[in-house]
């Protein structure tokens, strides 16, 4: 059998990227679908996970990613290849209206075969946490920013168009069963192992117009997910946490006028940056300590509804971890104390019905009425009961790291 195509005929190598796209393809759209099904589950906030079930759900998911990346190069080199062929002609072409709709699967399978993988790999790379990609490289691309409304906005684009692929492979499949069982042509053997020439009919059909259709079909299943709210719900994820109530205004000694609230974790082996969207501070300080050594005290509350944590924010608000649906507040009381030549906030922290002693090391900084302060705390989850069913540190690390920065002025 001959490695190139020709007139009447495929060659070995546009076989083997047939099957092998097919074998992917067939591989990939079963197991993005059972691993969505089981991570909307694990995305209920009144279920908490079993540890099975969330590695058995990352497993899949990362299986899903890695064999999507394998398609986009496999769909790309043999696109490569194909331009540098002669394609057979179809054996009947002369049928008008079913060459038109082969000749329109033939682009929406090309196209697909790049669109789908690369924006499931771009939403990817925008977001951070719960399913690596199992190449050596992948995990985040250039230009490509973390941003959760890039995120959002490229899963729907995904989601909408597999379904062109799923729709585009379906028909794909009929037609070469209908032409091997119905027409009893040669167009199927074609591509099958061997070689088997076939001779096209003398009229083929103009490329123009299928490719038009093609994207008519595109335009409209992204017009059509767009009129079912498709795209504002994926804006929405990153607004959940603006939906909730918000914390009440403190009257303070110290006002914040700016500040950030973050968390780290290390999920699956990568780190998951996050960060609450709501949170209050009451700050008392006085640059003269007391007889103890103590500037101050604070007085923080935080929204764990406002959390929002790369692709497992819904799941860390779910009820085997922050249960913020029954403990809506975390809070953290400590009193500012001197430390040497810097500061410490010796106090209590208190998530869910669990509150641990702590001690932060913080920098501080005074211009006249204006202060700068950040620092950092370690903290185990294990000691909050958050994730207490996920005991292996591989899934989800114990070390949580939760950093502050703020600016306030004096009132």
């Amino acid at each position: 059998m001959p490695y190139n195509n020709s007139p009447t005929s495929y060659g070995s190598v546009t076989k083997t990227f047939h099957w092998l796209t097919a074998l992917l393809i067939l591989s990939a759209i079963p197991l993005g679908i059972i691993a969505s099904n089981l991570a909307h589950g694990l995305r209920d906030p009144s279920i908490t996970p079993d540890e099975a079930t969330l590695q058995l759900t990352a497993t899949l998911f990362s299986l899903h990613k890695t064999i999507g990346v394998s398609v986009f190069f496999v769909a790309l080199a043999r696109i490569l290849w194909a331009v540098s062929q002669p394609k057979p002609g179809l054996l009947n072409g002369d049928n008008a209206p079913e060459a038109w709709l082969a000749e329109t699967v033939h682009w929406l399978l090309y196209g697909s075969l790049m669109a789908v993988p690369l924006t499931g790999w771009i939403h990817h790379a925008a977001t951070t946490g719960f399913a690596p990609i199992w190449w050596p490289f992948g995990q985040s691309l250039p230009f490509v920013p973390k941003n959760e409304h890039l995120a959002g906005f490229t899963s729907t684009l995904h989601y909408t168009l597999q379904w062109v692929l799923v729709g585009a492979v379906s028909l794909h499949i009929i037609g070469a069963l209908k032409h091997h069982v119905v027409d009893g042509d040669a167009t199927l053997r074609r591509m099958l192992p061997g070689y088997a020439p076939a001779q096209p009919t003398e009229q083929q059909p103009n490329h123009v117009l299928p490719f038009i259709t093609a994207l008519v079909i595109w335009a409209s299943a992204l017009g059509g997910a767009s009129m079912l709210g498709w795209f504002a719900h994926s804006h929405a994820v990153v607004g959940d946490a603006a939906a909730a109530p918000e914390l009440a205004q403190v009257e303070s000694d110290w006002q914040v006028e700016e500040g950030a609230l973050t968390i780290s974790v290390r999920q699956m082996g990568s780190d998951v940056a996050g960060s609450f969207a709501d949170w209050t501070a009451d700050i008392s300080y006085d640059e003269a300590p007391d007889d103890i050594g103590r500037h101050g005290k604070v007085e923080v509350t935080i929204a764990t509804t406002s959390l929002t944590l790369g692709s497992i924010g819904e799941q860390a608000k779910g009820a085997g971890y922050l249960a913020a649906n029954t403990h809506p507040t975390a809070r953290f009381s400590a009193d500012l104390m001197a430390r040497g030549s810097g500061h410490m906030a010796v106090g209590t922290l208190s998530i869910r019905d669990q509150s641990v002693a702590v001690e932060m090391p913080f920098d501080l900084t005074i211009n006249g009425d204006t202060a700068s302060a950040s620092g950092t705390l370690s903290v185990d989850r294990r000691d909050f009961g958050i994730g207490a069913d996920v005991k292996d540190e591989g899934s989800l690390g114990f070390a949580v790291e939760i950093a502050f920065e703020l600016t306030a002025t004096r009132q």
